[in-house]
């Protein structure tokens, strides 16, 4: 009996059993749908080169109505955001060191006084330079308020006393980056491709590590064994912990000798904090390879982590632009806290003092992860 060269039957039968497997896999089966809704998303809201909303700290030493009209016009543009309003520069200091304000505003206390004699009166914009995108628009945001108020303030006192306008008083800005003075955009990336290349290597690493063992089937000669979840956790993750901290050591070499961006905090604290994020990624890959029952699914669900982690870490984009959910996101992302501690270090020279707060937000991931991770497996087949 000549065999027919299409068979429906044949084609309905391969169908049928595609999607009983699809069935019997429900992360392959959930992700080609959960994979482009919250794709489209964080990209759509996250993927924005528009910077406003910059935080903004200001020191007031002349508290005058000319000098709170001036604090109105910044405020009025939507491009500065005055969270803070400080008694001293060294408050000042600490909040753009602290990474809590992006930009400074001094008006002296001679300010007014220096308007009703016809003067100039100059003000000072402080700007943190470590993102050249938000800093370029501040530079450029508050030179410009302030040039349109002070024209619009001459204007005025024109049409009030009839005098010329070279003699009638102005507003002065005078601006200054600190930390990044060229507003290099290498300076600002660089280190963060640090903290990014050491999470997508590490996690690569480990994502696999118990996915193996179940497609190899070499897992069954564990599961005769008295040995605990933890002790293979653990015992699996100690040598790519050895593994990646070199390639953070590798690439910190990079960005040093190579790109020329140095440390100007402390490089042993800087070196600290990089092991304890070293541990936390692998402890993230070794949480992926507990859900993963294949290589495949290890992949896709590395990729659901790592375009968030590029896109909402602050890594490219200000997370300040980002609408307040999507921003929150970002507090999920282990690599946030890292960028602020490689950062803060290499570029601000900051401390402990200043970091504490992204140190025990790692330490907390990584004990948290690194449990669940341990809970999660289980000496079996299943």
């Amino acid at each position: 009996m000549e065999r027919k060269l299409f068979s429906f039957k044949r084609l309905a039968a391969i169908i049928k059993k595609e999607f009983l497997q699809m069935k019997r896999d429900p992360i392959s089966l959930r992700l080609p749908f959960a994979m482009p809704i919250i794709m489209m998303l964080l990209f759509g809201y996250a993927v924005n080169t528009e910077v406003d909303s910059i935080p903004t700290a200001v020191f007031d030493q002349s508290k005058t109505q000319q000098s709170r009209e001036y604090i109105d016009k910044f405020i009025a543009s939507n491009y500065f955001d005055v969270k803070y309003n400080v008694a001293s520069e060294k408050e000042m200091s600490d909040l753009i060191d602290g990474g809590k304000a992006k930009a400074g505003l001094i008006i002296p206390a001679n300010y007014a006084i220096e308007l009703r004699r016809n003067q100039s009166a100059q003000t000072q914009l402080i700007i943190d330079g470590t993102d050249p995108t938000t800093a370029r628009t501040a530079l450029n945001s508050g030179l410009l308020i302030s040039e349109v108020y002070s024209r619009t303030f001459k204007e005025a006192a024109i049409k009030k006393a009839g005098a010329s306008a070279s003699t009638l008083p102005g507003i002065a800005l005078n601006s200054k980056v600190w930390y990044n003075p060229n507003l290099k955009s290498k300076v600002f990336t660089i280190p963060g491709l640090v903290g990014l290349i050491l999470q997508n290597v590490t996690l690569m690493l480990t994502a696999f590590a118990l996915v193996r063992e179940k497609e190899r089937s070499t897992i069954e000669q564990l599961i005769v064994t008295p040995i605990r979840p933890a002790e293979l956790i653990l015992g699996k993750l100690i040598p790519y912990v050895i593994i990646g901290y070199m390639g953070f050591l590798f690439a910190l070499s990079l960005c040093m000798f190579w790109f020329g961006v140095y440390p100007v905090g402390s490089l042993p604290l800087l070196l600290l904090l990089g092991f304890l994020f070293v541990f936390c990624s692998l402890s993230m890959g070794m949480l992926i390879s507990t859900f993963a029952r294949n290589q495949m699914q290890a992949m896709m669900v590395m990729v659901l982590v790592l375009l968030p982690s590029i896109l909402l870490s602050g890594f490219i984009f200000p997370r300040e632009s980002m609408p307040l959910a999507i921003n929150l996101i970002g507090y999920l992302i282990p690599l946030t806290y890292f960028l602020d501690i490689v950062r803060g270090i290499m570029l601000k020279g900051v401390g402990i003092d200043f970091l504490w707060h992204d140190v025990i937000a790692l330490s907390v991931f990584t004990i948290a992860i690194l449990s669940v991770a341990t809970l999660r497996f289980r000496k079996s087949l299943d």
